[in-house]
């Protein structure tokens, strides 16, 4: 028993290190280039974006179209935070996801009671109020033009690319890790008992409005987490960042992923951001492939890639030697028949 539990800690740590610092160590040598480098890391920003409304909407089981108002309030945070009150990056960035969780309590505390299309259209009509309110807050956003903001990722010539790597990378392989382990806790497994049956959850003592409570909040602090991320990478950011557009890019990534996959919408944020920029010579036409995958996926796949499933890494690696003993013994079939 320890043997197993050791193992399934060693292997996807082993990976996660792996996925870390080989990335960052080509980067560095100039194997992986600049732009290259770039558009990964960017990924990697969607992907926590992904698991943001992953856990609100395959998670928890509600539908959000606001996350990319979370998005933005962790972004502007982290500029007044780190410039105005001269708090270090890594503790803004902190202190951002928390302005975001408190934002989520505040909007899901008197909406969180509605269900489908109500608490859509609710969350939907957040993400612009703050869009608006952001604005028209000109002295402290720059307004509609935006706020440009300096950090170690942007300005640092000798380390700029792998440290962006390294520390958005390594933020989201630790919020994979603290999510996979609080959804086998008890909480986790109660707020998977609410989406999948609220009346059954709530006759067993399970407090529906809570655990959804809970998920929401999750979702508004790693939502923020993702904007604190990607003002100090980028170094702008505008009031567009909490437009209904990129709430809608977020959701696709994980309708494709699947609903309640974390990994599988890891990999679609990936795989979309690369190919955005890959059909870059195609212009605007290059929108189009979104609506395109999406059209096949639901019509062959409904469920999304991964649909609630996991990759793991444990798996394939038990599974590597039955597939080396079929390879053997098909090598010695042949050598017989001959």
């Amino acid at each position: 028993m320890k043997n197993k539990v050791l193992r399934n800690m060693i292997i996807p740590g082993v990976v996660a290190v792996a996925c870390v610092i080989i990335p960052a160590a080509l980067i560095q040598a100039g194997v992986i280039k600049g732009y290259p480098a770039q558009i990964i890391t960017l990924g990697a920003i969607n992907a926590i974006m992904a698991i943001s409304v992953n856990m609100i909407c395959g998670i928890t089981g509600q539908l959000s179209l606001g996350q990319a108002g979370f998005e933005a309030l962790g972004a502007y945070a982290v500029i007044m935070f780190t410039a105005n009150c001269h708090i270090p990056l890594g503790i803004s960035i902190i202190i951002a996801g928390l302005v975001s969780a408190f934002f989520g309590f505040l909007i899901g505390f008197p909406t969180l009671k509605l269900e489908g299309d109500y608490l859509a259209i609710v969350t939907l009509a957040f993400g612009e109020i703050i869009r608006v309110v952001l604005v028209n807050l000109k002295g402290i956003t720059g307004g509609p033009n935006g706020k440009q903001f300096s950090t170690l990722f942007t300005t640092s010539l000798d380390f700029g690319a792998a440290l962006s790597y390294v520390s958005i990378i390594g933020t989201l392989v630790l919020i994979v890790i603290l999510l996979q382990n609080f959804l086998r806790s008890t909480y986790g497994r109660a707020i998977l008992s609410v989406r999948e049956d609220e009346v059954a959850a709530n006759s067993n003592g399970i407090s529906v409005f809570l655990y959804k409570m809970i998920g929401f909040v999750i979702a508004s602090f790693i939502a923020g987490i993702g904007g604190a991320l990607y003002a100090s990478f980028i170094g702008f950011v505008k009031p567009d960042l909490a437009s209904f557009n990129n709430s809608i890019n977020d959701l696709i990534y994980v309708v494709l992923g699947g609903m309640g996959s974390v990994t599988g919408g890891i990999l679609a944020a990936f795989v979309l951001t690369v190919l955005q920029e890959f059909l870059r010579f195609l212009k605007d036409y290059r929108l189009l492939f979104y609506p395109v995958i999406l059209i096949i996926v639901m019509l062959f796949r409904p469920q999304g890639l991964l649909g609630t499933k996991e990759l793991s890494f444990v798996k394939v690696y038990d599974g590597i030697p039955g597939l080396v003993r079929k390879l053997l013994k098909k090598d010695s079939k042949k050598q017989e028949a001959q």
